[in-house]
């Protein structure tokens, strides 16, 4: 039986490894903080001192982490997970990071003779602890074939995007055109409520019509009720995400300033003490 490590248990790590244990996979955990860690220890988890601890035995490691600066800490150095993989296993990323570094994290892969793949996902901590996840997945056919019986564990959609680094490019295309459509929806709340326009219908309206779409009509309720404290996706990760997304679109010599002008709504709404809010709360900035 396939072993498998994983590291990072927060909202999305938890439900993730929660349906790697379920489906049968031997599995061990690593958290910066180990009280995370003790429902799936109760579960039948191994716990790991380390990142370089929980990859010693593993034939895949997973890591699902905040920012680009702590997968960085989980797979680098000495202690670093990398260090510790056997050559022949397979390194999955599936956090939201800059492009250049899943480029540089492949060749450190490759370097030591372990497969890669970055597959990045989307969807809510729902999602991830019933497994139905969308996986963007970047990695050789063969490498995506060996990992798929585990990626299939907690993802009910995988979509490969083509060799390493391809899914991290989608993943920040995809979030960076999410929070365009939310601040134009919050800019085009602002404007019917100034107007003094029935919002019910302005809600069933926006929701239905050709300005709708998922980000719309999910976010359309707590806009208008201005109820942010449901924090499906935090405002400073949104504003993480559009930051990696202008490097890469420098990278690719894209032209993206719309993406420039959304980001700096979302610096706006940080600075007005909104960055743990959900995303949403973008849109406060416009309306005062």
């Amino acid at each position: 039986m396939t072993h498998v490590a994983l590291m990072g248990l927060g909202s999305m790590g938890s439900g993730i490894a929660s349906r790697i244990l379920a489906a049968g996979f031997p599995l061990t955990v690593w958290n910066r903080t180990r009280g995370k860690a003790e429902a799936l220890l109760a579960g039948g988890a191994r716990w790991a001192d380390s990142p370089a601890m929980a990859a010693a035995d593993a034939d895949i490691v997973i890591s699902v982490v905040v920012n680009e600066s702590a997968s960085r800490a989980v797979w680098a150095g000495e202690t670093g997970a990398l260090a510790a993989m056997k050559p022949g296993g397979l390194l999955i990323e599936c956090s939201t990071l800059t492009v250049a570094w899943v480029q540089e994290l492949h060749e450190l892969a490759r370097a030591r003779q372990v497969g890669f793949a970055d597959a990045p996902m989307t969807g809510n901590q729902q999602l991830a602890q019933s497994g139905a996840l969308t996986l963007f997945v970047g990695a050789d056919e063969a490498v995506l074939e060996r990992a798929r019986p585990v990626l299939n564990a907690f993802a009910r959609t995988i979509l490969h995007f083509g060799p390493p680094a391809t899914a991290t490019t989608y993943k920040l295309i995809n979030n960076m055109m999410a929070a365009v459509h939310l601040a134009a929806l919050g800019e085009g709340i602002a404007m019917a409520e100034r107007a003094g326009l029935n919002m019910d219908a302005v809600a069933q309206a926006v929701s239905t019509g050709n300005t709708s779409s998922t980000v719309v009509k999910n976010n359309v309720a707590a806009i208008i009720a201005r109820t942010f404290d449901d924090v499906r996706f935090p405002l400073r990760a949104m504003h993480k995400d559009l930051t990696y997304a202008l490097q890469a679109g420098a990278t690719f010599g894209a032209v993206l300033p719309t993406v420039a002008v959304v980001r700096e709504l979302f610096a706006l709404a940080m600075l007005n003490g909104l960055s743990d809010a959900d995303y949403a709360a973008v849109s406060d900035v416009v309306r005062g």
